[in-house]
């Protein structure tokens, strides 16, 4: 466990506890995870280490925000500071309690399949805001789901969702293309994020086909 602390260097002034308590404090946490990523992120390429990963608000074990004078705030100390409560469970991007999914794959009644990890990672960059490297693992994460889902064809609403990933092939190849010639544009960035919300909904699907 460790602790990290980022500093906001403008100069403010007033009631330290009603510049605290006015602010977006959930805003300031998204920005301030945002920085801490990019560090992370920079950190993992320079050594090399696979093993380090981005964090999200639901792993930090406790938040806060706070205001103090530059001795004070250097040393990882406040004036005042507001403990934020525990960010709510994620929902909506699995159809399953994430307890059923491992206990599906762990009792082998389901296995990870390559094309999740890309989606994942996919997932990773996009709500980081680098669409360029979303847009590679999104080619290689949709070719990987198309050959991946062969083995339930024919079962649930498996066959629609080929039949749809099969329909962005040639538009996630444009993205990917693009993206490593140029990047994205703002439309360009809708469409990634339309076959991202695609993949990932096929993804559900399939899961909870596999562990009924």
């Amino acid at each position: 466990m460790t602790r990290a602390t980022l500093i906001d260097a403008r100069s403010v002034g007033g009631v330290p506890e009603r510049l605290v308590e006015d602010r977006d404090l959930e805003a300031d946490v998204t920005r301030a995870l945002g920085v801490l990523n990019d560090v992370i992120r920079v950190h993992r390429i320079a050594a090399d280490d696979p093993a380090l990963v981005p964090l999200t608000r639901s792993r930090v074990t406790v938040t806060r925000v706070g205001i103090g004078a530059g001795d004070l705030v250097a040393d990882g100390r406040w004036d005042h500071a507001v403990t934020l409560p525990p960010a709510p469970t994620a929902r909506g991007r699995t159809a399953l309690e994430p307890t059923q999914r491992l206990a599906a794959v762990l009792g082998g009644r389901d296995v990870v399949l390559a094309c999740e990890v890309l989606v994942l990672r996919a997932r990773e960059d996009a709500d980081a805001g680098r669409w360029r490297e979303a847009a590679f693992q999104l080619r290689v994460g949709l070719e990987a789901a198309l050959a991946e889902f062969a083995p339930w064809a024919g079962q649930g609403d498996i066959d629609a969702r080929i039949s749809e990933l099969r329909s962005l092939r040639e538009a996630t190849g444009a993205l990917a293309n693009g993206a490593l010639e140029r990047g994205l544009d703002d439309a360009q960035i809708g469409q990634a994020r339309n076959v991202l919300e695609r993949l990932e909904s096929a993804l559900r699907s399939r899961a909870a086909l596999a562990c009924a």
